[in-house]
């Protein structure tokens, strides 16, 4: 990535609109400006000027702001030209941009990485910033804006602040151990709060799954036997035809899904292969995907429409939160075993629809309003603070090695903190995160 390079890009999303707004950063950001629109706007306030090519045509007229560096969001010169939103105009005004010198079309995420690069944003931030582009849900745009503007980047901060003055106390100690300001022993002073630390990362994990389910979905895989009523579900659901619903056993052989808007939380429901024996291959691999759906879920809506007590021959291996559903309760009185279902519904009626959904909130996090939203959400972040709990784990239970050893795990502990950041040892992640912006961000 030539990062000397001036780089522009349409930030503001599909064409046509009312305004589109073209986004410019680097060195050349005052030059370009100047060769469009006849100046520089004053920094930072909006003037209306006309865009015009090199040949002097009359582009448009837009609303021009300048950034200067390093107070912009790249940290470098920025410009956005605010201006009609036709696909035309968009596209003389991108042309006249890059045939000026030193100009190129941006890549995917490249404003957000030279933010990342000239010390803007750290990577949790960005990745913030790419969930805040994608939410749908409030809980989503929460979580995002959490991370977005700095929460989970201050708790880990905070955190390797902890880890780096343990360290100084021991180097102090090491190497001033004759010093009569200096501690005698190191034991009282840090050792206790690296235990609490180790406690506060172990319960921060623990709070994975509920940042999994805030910024993926809770996955909610519907299954059962054939002609139980799960496509019809998923379609009610859902409020339109979704899912091919007939009287002929088998029909669904791929899995569906679709996502709902949950008290402010996404779920995502599956339809699934009915589970039975079958001697038919593209079926039987229907199956084999609905069981491979059952383990990935957080939850199993289990439907039949008759009685039946012997669930477990459904679930297969899977040993989650399962949720028994009694269907078609407007066609079927059969009497069904006590205590063998947990909802009973009809798709036709809506009998028992609402008592579903609520069964279905009991499983998502328990997040009170207005409260921090600091949860890991991705794997690296996982792994990484993994790790430093356990280089943790390992300073406080080798008492016998030296302090000098203990530091040196500290210092891991240190740095497994900082690659969720961005503060060390990052490189192999930068293309894989940025990739997934989009051109103009």
């Amino acid at each position: 990535m030539r990062v000397a390079d001036t780089i522009f890009a349409l930030s503001s999303g599909g064409l046509p609109s009312g305004v589109a707004i073209i986004r410019i950063s680097g060195p050349e950001t005052r030059n370009a400006v100047t060769n469009l629109c006849g100046r520089v706007p004053s920094p930072r306030r909006a003037s209306l000027l006309s865009i015009r090519n090199r040949n002097g045509e009359k582009l448009d007229d837009g609303i021009i702001l300048f950034f200067p560096g390093p107070n912009s969001f790249t940290g470098e010169d920025c410009a956005e030209l605010q201006i009609h939103g036709g696909r035309a105009t968009v596209k003389a005004v991108l042309t006249s941009l890059g045939e000026l010198q030193g100009l190129r079309g941006a890549e995917a995420g490249e404003f957000s990485r030279r933010a990342f690069e000239n010390g803007r944003m750290d990577l949790v931030e960005v990745e913030g910033l790419a969930d805040l582009i994608a939410a749908e849900t409030e809980m989503q745009r929460r979580l995002a804006a959490e991370h977005a503007s700095g929460g989970l980047s201050r708790l880990y901060d905070s955190w390797a602040k902890r880890l780096t003055h343990a360290r100084a106390m021991i180097e102090a100690e090491l190497d001033f151990a004759d010093e009569e300001d200096v501690p005698g022993s190191v034991a009282s002073s840090i050792w206790a709060d690296m235990r609490i630390l180790e406690k506060e990362i172990i319960n921060h994990l623990g709070s994975a799954r509920a940042g999994e389910i805030v910024r993926d979905g809770l996955k909610v895989v519907i299954a059962g036997p054939p002609n139980a009523g799960k496509s019809s579900l998923l379609n009610h659901l859902a409020k339109r035809d979704i899912a091919i619903v007939t009287d002929i056993p088998g029909t669904t052989r791929d899995i569906l899904h679709v996502d709902l808007d949950l008290s402010g939380f996404a779920v995502r429901l599956y339809d699934t292969a009915g589970l039975r024996e079958t001697e038919d291959i593209v079926e039987r691999e229907g199956i084999r995907r609905t069981r491979l759906s059952m383990e990935e879920a957080h939850l199993v809506l289990l439907l039949s429409d008759m009685p039946t007590s012997d669930w477990a021959s459904w679930l297969g291996t899977y040993r989650g939160p399962v949720i028994r559903v009694h269907t078609k309760a407007d066609k079927t009185t059969a009497t069904w075993p006590d205590g063998a279902v947990d909802a009973t519904i009809s798709v036709q009626t809506g009998v028992g629809m609402s008592e579903l959904l609520d069964a279905i909130s009991r499983y998502l996090p328990d997040l009170e309003a207005g409260s921090s939203l600091a949860l890991p959400t991705r794997r690296r972040h996982l792994e990484n603070l993994q790790a430093a709990s356990a280089e943790i784990a390992s300073a406080l239970s080798m008492t016998d090695t030296g302090l000098d050893i203990q530091a040196e795990h500290l210092r891991l502990a240190g740095q497994a903190l900082g690659r969720v950041t961005g503060r060390v040892d990052v490189e192999d992640l930068l293309d894989v995160i940025f990739s997934e912006f989009c051109i103009g961000k």
